[in-house]
């Protein structure tokens, strides 16, 4: 027995005539009468009362038609589904993000994902630091992770997203606080509260920036969350170099001001593991550097 096997037995149910199931099925009459005799064989019972005048289901065949029809609807539910999972429309997707992009970009991505994609069953790991990222997608633990490079792991590809600014967060009562603009070099001798451990891609791009500019950064604290540093910035524990999407967490008692240097960047980038060819995956990086530009 083949699939078409049901779809012509339907056919001939539904219009209770060889003639009209033909031309709904665009084949000849004599083909048709023969699948359905083959049907009947395979099954060992008369699934139609024929006469000159009509086709009539016998008890039998009335039986078979419900459990065929519900057959070739999640036959075509399947197919359906298929093609959605095929053009990206339907999955499931883990994402993991940096502390910045959690208050600033996972928003907006969010609500564009529910918009175009609704058929993507988003979830969301926030706070996450680029090893443990990079961890994850190789792990499989996420698929996506909005990260800042670089990224030292053969199975990761990156692409880059933007560049953001990088500006200081003070106590709102801190002496520096007074000044509409900062330079690396007031920083010096200044309580620092920094991402932690060492290898996180902030905390070494606060280091580098500082020994630019000619001294050692006194750090006070190291933290893993960005949520965490600035609320130990608002309890005037230190100052923190941080990307200006975090200025968007608005925590009291916390001030930002910019630094007045070119070089005070850092990249936004969207990771994923090398060999994921997910169409989900595709459209909702398309989806991320649209909102990034």
């Amino acid at each position: 027995m083949e699939l078409r096997h049901l779809r012509y037995f339907l056919a001939v149910a539904e219009e209770q005539h060889f003639g009209r199931a033909a031309e709904r099925l665009h084949m000849a009459q004599p083909p048709l009468s023969h699948q359905i005799r083959q049907l009947e064989d395979e099954l060992g019972l008369r699934l139609f009362e024929r006469t000159t005048r009509r086709v009539a289901l016998t008890a039998a065949g009335a039986a078979y038609l419900e459990r065929v029809r519900g057959i070739l609807a999640e036959v075509d539910a399947a197919g359906e589904q298929a093609r959605r999972v095929s053009a990206g429309l339907e999955g499931r997707l883990v994402v993991g993000c940096v502390g910045s992009a959690t208050y600033s970009l996972l928003p907006a991505f969010a609500r564009a994902v529910r918009e175009e994609l609704p058929g993507v069953d988003l979830s969301f790991r926030g706070e996450m630091l680029v090893p443990a990222q990079v961890t994850a997608l190789v792990e499989r633990d996420i698929d996506l992770a909005l990260l800042r490079p670089p990224v030292d792991e053969p199975l990761v590809r990156v692409r880059p997203l933007r560049r953001d600014k990088l500006i200081v967060a003070l106590p709102e009562h801190h002496p520096l606080a007074a000044r509409k603009r900062l330079r690396v070099a007031d920083l010096r001798g200044v309580d620092l509260v920094v991402h932690a451990p060492a290898r996180s891609v902030m905390h070494g791009a606060v280091v580098e920036l500082c020994r630019r500019a000619g001294f050692e950064p006194r750090v006070r604290h190291g933290v893993s969350e960005t949520s965490t540093l600035v609320t130990f910035v608002a309890a005037g524990l230190g100052a923190a170099v941080v990307p200006e999407p975090v200025s968007e967490l608005g925590v009291p008692g916390v001030t930002y001001r910019p630094l007045a240097a070119r070089d005070a960047t850092v990249e936004l980038a969207v990771g994923m593991r090398a060999d994921d060819d997910s169409a989900a995956l595709a459209r909702a990086v398309e989806l991320l550097t649209a909102l990034a530009t």
